[in-house]
């Protein structure tokens, strides 16, 4: 069995969804296509040689509807050869995409797989491809119920385990403030490339909002409470989750360069990271974002490590009570869990957002002479994967 190893993981920065966001005049092929152009590049592999373009993209309709891996790849000048597949599993869609291409090489199916991901959602709108209908039917409904948001399950979760609004809000700030200084600190540089538009070139996240603290975001009103819903949910006492302590929708793209063991021998690539272990599983749908606790166990497992071992943890922000949940479930120290912030300051991609994980907790681990980091992903349907790189 070939070994799979990580060789780059670049992203584009974050750009706000809102009138004037860096990025809500490019269509959603010219950022993806820039990303993979500059990653073809910058390691100087012939483009001709990759075997498969693996693209997570979660609104796969309108300007994202045409297979957008394949349509970015043929857009940025690449040989028409080369094909490109789109993956869905919510917002571990690029890290979905990251297992099956180390997957693959690993089989000996390919040599050279590139995953990334992609997601314009001021361009395409989370749940635009649902046209307005009701995706579930009437088995699952019947089965489960209604449907709750993503909202609704984190406020769930903040009250299963007990988080305060107090506990929310300030890990939301934590998360604001470590990004910045990650930021400040030059630590960002490796992994932004830079991504031109119309206006300019834009090479920095537009999200960090490095004033952010505890106090301002606790001015902020719960945004997922509501008559219905707290009938529905009386276990809710207090309403707790915002715009503040909750990720932020934004525009972005990131992608990672995986190559088999004898193709970097033959090009003299230097490997950054290997795989150790993945996992993929689901949990309560009802719940919804409580998955990662039990991938992340499963995947540690796998790996024969415990989580004492793993230096740096990626638990996706998608709301602040699913890192502080599974914090509590793993006891580990706040300073590994999501070292350089999260999507509350990073922002959430949806199809991009594992592979901007993963670009991120490679170059921490680089950045700190660190071993092993693990990273899980919370997606709707109460699913989550998991895997475990160590740097080389």
């Amino acid at each position: 069995m070939q070994t799979a190893f990580i060789i780059d993981a670049i992203r584009s920065p974050s750009g706000r969804i809102k009138p004037g966001g860096a990025f809500t005049e490019l269509h959603p092929t010219e950022l993806l296509s820039q990303v993979l152009q500059q990653l073809i590049q910058r390691n100087g592999i012939d483009p001709g040689e990759v075997g498969d373009v693996i693209t997570g993209c979660v609104s796969q309709s309108g300007e994202q509807s045409a297979t957008p891996g394949r349509v970015a790849w043929l857009a940025a000048g690449f040989p028409e050869h080369v094909p490109a597949t789109t993956i869905d599993r919510k917002c571990g869609s690029s890290q979905q995409a990251i297992a099956f291409g180390a997957q693959g090489i690993m089989a000996g199916v390919h040599d050279i797989v590139i995953a990334c991901g992609v997601e314009s959602m001021s361009r395409v709108p989370m749940g635009s491809a649902r046209m307005d209908r009701n995706p579930f039917g009437p088995s699952y409904t019947t089965r489960y119920g209604a449907q709750i948001s993503q909202g609704a399950a984190a406020e769930r979760v903040a009250a299963k385990w007990g988080l305060t609004r107090e506990d929310l809000d300030r890990y939301a700030a934590r998360s604001h403030q470590l990004a910045a200084q990650a930021a400040g600190s030059g630590h960002f540089a490796r992994e932004i490339v830079p991504i031109r538009t119309a206006a300019g070139t834009v090479d920095r996240d537009e999200t960090i909002r490095a004033d952010s603290n505890a106090e301002k975001l606790g001015q902020l009103k719960p945004s997922f409470a509501d008559d219905r819903l707290r009938e529905r949910f009386p276990e809710i006492e207090d309403w707790r989750v915002t715009a503040g302590n909750s990720s932020q929708m934004v525009d972005g793209a990131a992608a990672v360069l995986l190559v088999s063991e004898r193709m970097a021998a033959r090009l003299g690539l230097k490997p950054r990271a290997r795989f150790v272990a993945f996992d993929v599983r689901g949990d309560d749908p009802m719940m919804m974002l409580t998955a990662p606790i039990a991938s992340s166990r499963a995947v540690l497992a796998k790996a024969g490590l415990d989580a004492g071992q793993v230096d740096a943890f990626e638990i996706n922000e998608a709301f602040a009570s699913v890192p502080l949940a599974w914090r509590k479930e793993l006891q580990v120290d706040i300073e590994r869990l999501n070292p350089r912030g999260g999507a509350i300051a990073l922002g959430h991609p949806l199809g991009a957002s594992g592979a901007r994980l993963t670009t991120t907790l490679l170059n921490h681990l680089e950045s700190q002479g660190l071993r092993y980091g693990l990273q899980s992903m919370c997606e709707a349907g109460g699913m989550a994967n998991s895997m475990i790189i160590e740097r080389l």
